[in-house]
């Protein structure tokens, strides 16, 4: 967890769903939807309707071995909770 200006971020890392994200409170989470060793795309999901952030970033994606999709990942988070915005980055 990172403050700046009153601006909380979490970068979750290599993580999975784990029960102590429950106590987590952030503006802008950045949640790993790679699937392989980390969460997939609907445990991150998950993560993030229950840290319930302003803003996620989906993260450690797109690499050999590892294929979580963003897409499918932001439109999960919005069946939960819409009022989440998911900005996924351009990797070029």
């Amino acid at each position: 967890m990172v403050e700046l200006a009153g601006l909380r971020i979490y970068h979750a890392g290599d993580s999975d769903f784990i029960p102590e994200m429950d106590s987590i409170k952030a503006d802008v989470a950045l949640l790993p939807v790679g699937g392989t060793y980390t969460m997939d795309e609907e445990e991150a999901a998950s993560a993030t309707a229950v840290i319930s952030p302003d803003f996620v970033i989906p993260m450690h994606y797109g690499s050999e071995g590892i294929d979580g999709d963003p897409e499918k990942f932001k439109a999960l988070v919005h069946s939960k909770n819409p009022n989440i915005k998911v900005i996924i980055l351009n990797s070029t």
